[in-house]
């Protein structure tokens, strides 16, 4: 995990992109389910993977391994400090991190929300970027397959002019087709089928009024939360040149990182920073 955090965000920087990471705060009450879910899957996970390493199957146990990991309170905060050596700012938020990226990024403090999750989107963020850290060939699930990944932009006021919809209309859609509060989506609701059957709705009564909505959660509370998300002002954007002495002492001290690549991350970043956040739209190729 630290791995992944320390030099995928060093090329980021390199790149010239100035990340502002954001950690999640407490759920909304009504993903208890899903988190639940997550849990059971993470439990099966790791019972596959220690199968795997008893059996020695290296691939397999590989397979496993991202899947079973959970993150302890130890983890974030070590996250935290790598930043902070890194010079990089991060924000807490108070509940859900995207609905606080979305906000960030509506309020024009930082240029997009970056999120493989489109829920960005429904929260209201004007631009997302997806595919920021996993540029590059790309493994296919369970397949000897490699794809071509490049950073894609999403601009969100071209979505709705594009699709002819409001803000509110497209929360309906992803209601209809799935979110990270209703997995799945309802049963036989594609996009195609979800697009026609929101236009021109406004509550999701109106949505909803032909439709089985078998979820333990209030269709409401869902529809609310992505229009109104709880989100933090009190943050501060700043960036500083990377103390790399700390880096080594965390990374290489205590985590046995190899010094040296961890000095030639260090000289990817030297004299990156530069204060304020750039557009990606060069670099994405978009």
């Amino acid at each position: 995990m630290y791995s992944g955090l320390f030099y995928r965000t060093a090329r980021m920087v390199g790149d010239g992109i100035q990340p502002v990471y954001v950690f999640d705060g407490p759920p909304p009450r009504f993903k208890k389910l899903v988190i639940q879910h997550r849990a059971e899957v993470r439990v099966q996970a790791r019972i596959r993977w220690e199968e795997a390493l008893a059996e020695g199957d290296v691939k397999k146990a590989r397979k496993y391994a991202q899947s079973a990991l959970s993150l302890t309170q130890e983890m974030i905060a070590n996250c935290k400090k790598l930043l902070t050596h890194m010079g990089l700012p991060y924000v807490s938020a108070p509940s859900e991190g995207e609905a606080q990226a979305a906000a960030m990024a509506a309020r024009g403090d930082v240029w997009a929300a970056s999120s493989q999750d489109f829920d960005s989107l429904l929260f209201g963020s004007p631009r997302l970027v997806r595919n920021l850290t996993i540029s590059g060939r790309r493994k296919l699930p369970n397949k000897d397959v490699y794809m071509e990944i490049s950073p894609l932009i999403v601009e969100l006021p071209e979505i709705l002019t594009s699709l002819g919809i409001s803000q509110q209309e497209l929360v309906l859609l992803g209601m209809l087709v799935g979110t990270d509060y209703n997995e799945g989506g309802i049963a036989g609701i594609g996009p195609k089928r979800g697009l026609a059957l929101v236009k021109g709705k406004r509550t999701p009564e109106e949505a909803m009024e032909s439709l089985d909505w078998d979820f333990d959660v209030d269709y409401n509370e869902i529809f609310d939360f992505f229009l109104h998300p709880p989100f933090s002002e009190d943050y501060r954007i700043a960036f500083n040149p990377p103390d790399a002495g700390a880096i080594r002492g965390l990374l290489c001290a205590e985590f046995e990182f190899s010094e040296q690549r961890v000095n030639k991350a260090l000289a990817q970043m030297k004299g990156t920073i530069r204060g304020k956040q750039t557009d990606l739209t060069a670099w994405a190729g978009s």
